[in-house]
């Protein structure tokens, strides 16, 4: 366990943080805010679970919760508690490491339950990240801020707010603090979850005390939306699932679509095809007949030369039977006797 879990945070680096951090927000940010009479007054442990929308919602709430008299207590990776020169400043400003890869559930927020306990206000966002919901909602949560109320009694006060995403959109590293946008925020009572009370901290317990928590805080922020929350919160994993099968079926559509495509082109090359062989065989036609006429024809032409062989022929065996008295006669009459 560390040092900051058993309160031996350092009071004067807290009063140096709040020397710097509040004018430092102030001129970052403009405030609307309501409902901090719920929070429970210092010296009992107590847990703020809000929704995230940004990295600047995490500056916005700390200044709600000093404003409401209570020093927030952020949960960082354990990491970061190894970090030279980091390491040991957020350490005494007493804020709490989670260890995140246990195999032991129980571990992870061992030093936020100490830190609870010893009065602490534990600032938990229960979505474990800044939402991936398209509309900007609170989406399906972890159930460590179950666990950690149900393991220590502690009043958990949904905080929900709207506005911070203006300043510092997610993926981005520019803020926007010209002109300073408002941030909106709002508590509520503290969550009943005395029907938990005494069941073993199970995956069915701690899911139904997460989304009656959660409840809470998405109705929060509709209130500040002047919208009603949606009746089931955005998941992602179901969401990413729902995504692939709706690609798939975009592919296998496109698949279908090229298929009957390709068969189409191939019933027209088929039928492209028939004509040509028509016209060949027409063609084919053409040249049978144009050969059949032109052998009549060369056989007509050798039946008539020869039979003006045959005729010439007879001509001559004629003249050649007549004689030369044929002729002689032939001439005597035309030339008178004397």
């Amino acid at each position: 366990m560390t040092k900051c879990a058993d309160g031996s945070y350092s009071n004067a680096w807290r009063g140096v943080s709040k020397i710097i951090l509040r004018p430092a927000i102030r001129a970052l940010m403009k405030f609307d805010w309501q409902g901090q009479e719920h929070f429970i007054p210092p010296g009992r442990g107590m847990i703020v679970a809000a929704n995230h929308l940004s990295y600047a919602d995490v500056l916005a709430l700390a200044l709600f919760c000093d404003q409401a008299g209570r020093y927030p207590t952020f949960l960082a990776k354990s990491s970061l508690f190894k970090i030279k020169v980091l390491g040991p400043i957020i350490a005494k400003l007493g804020q709490l490491p989670v260890y995140r890869g246990q195999t032991d559930a129980a571990l992870v927020l061992r030093d936020a339950e100490q830190g609870v306990r010893d009065g602490a206000c534990v600032v938990f966002y229960p979505e474990g990240t800044v939402t991936r919901d398209p509309a900007m909602w609170p989406m399906q949560s972890k159930t460590g801020v179950a666990r950690l109320a149900l393991a220590t009694g502690a009043p958990v006060v949904p905080v929900g707010h709207w506005g911070a995403q203006y300043i510092l959109p997610y993926g981005s590293v520019k803020p926007h603090v010209i002109p300073r946008k408002t941030v909106h925020m709002i508590a509520g009572p503290p969550v009943d979850l005395s029907e938990f009370a005494g069941e073993p901290l199970d995956t069915p317990t701690l899911r139904a005390a997460t989304d009656k928590i959660m409840t809470d805080v998405a109705g929060l922020v509709g209130k500040l939306r002047d919208e009603d929350p949606p009746a089931e919160p955005f998941h992602p994993a179901v969401a990413r699932r729902k995504q692939r099968a709706e690609l798939r079926q975009l592919a296998e559509q496109a698949a279908g679509t090229d298929e009957a495509a390709g068969t189409d082109e191939a019933a027209g090359t088929d039928e492209a095809a028939r004509p040509d062989e028509a016209a060949g065989a027409d063609e084919a036609a053409d040249t049978v007949g144009a050969a059949g006429a032109t052998g009549a024809a060369g056989e007509e032409g050798l039946a008539g030369r020869d039979g003006a062989m045959r005729d010439a022929e007879s001509g001559t065996d004629t003249l050649a039977e007549a004689g030369p008295d044929a002729a002689g006669g032939d001439a005597a009459s035309g030339v008178p006797r004397s």
